[in-house]
């Protein structure tokens, strides 16, 4: 009887993992899914979308590549000390001041890789938005599937040595849509990834789809 017993107990270990490891994807889809309707509520708001005339007429909603958690990492995350002030390029020939916060350093389908990760010297005067990043970043899929000028995700302070990067829930920049109104900060070189991230927001078909 203890046998069958402490049997049992074995075979339900790998159910109880099982059921955890669901309950965390599903709460991490809704997260995705959460940001998804957000984006698009915030396009569909006349006060808050950068799309004019036309382009917001006919606007209904993102198309997204299919949320994939493959896409949602733990990285190691490497405070930058001592940062020095610099000014990043935008796409109207301006430049906004930023600072470097940090590297995450994370693996994809078994190879390594590193992003840095900004903070706007504007931004973090603000109380509001003091422990706000920015993730600018570059793939291959940019001039195919997304915006040839690249993504970004916005993160927060990570309070430990790790960071989650959710590119499902990265999107375009403002001036993929409308570039005579708004001043985007452009990609840098050490931000472009030579690999496809098939996840966020995608670029075709954005006012009918």
């Amino acid at each position: 009887m203890m046998k069958n017993h402490i049997l049992f107990l074995i075979l339900m270990i790998p159910v109880l993992v099982f059921s955890q490891k669901n309950k965390l994807d599903a709460k991490e889809i809704q997260e995705i899914k959460t940001f998804q309707n957000n984006l698009n509520r915030e396009y569909l708001d006349k006060a808050e979308t950068p799309l004019r005339g036309d382009n917001f007429a006919h606007f209904k909603q993102h198309p997204f590549f299919p949320i994939d958690l493959k896409y949602r990492v733990t990285a190691k995350f490497i405070k930058t000390e001592n940062p020095k002030p610099f000014d990043l390029p935008t796409s109207s020939g301006k430049s906004k001041s930023y600072q470097e916060f940090g590297k995450a350093l994370f693996v994809l389908d078994g190879k390594s890789y590193t992003l840095t990760i900004y903070q706007s010297l504007d931004l973090m005067k603000m109380k509001k938005y003091k422990d706000d990043l920015f993730l600018p970043f570059r793939d291959e899929t940019n001039n195919k599937e997304t915006y040839g000028g690249g993504r970004y995700m916005d993160l927060k302070i990570p309070e430990g040595t790790t960071i989650i990067l959710d590119f499902n829930q990265s999107y375009h920049p403002f001036c993929a849509y409308n570039a005579y109104d708004y001043n985007c900060p452009v990609v840098p070189e050490e931000n472009k990834l030579p690999v496809k991230i098939k996840a966020g927001v995608m670029y075709e078909d954005i006012y009918h789809h």
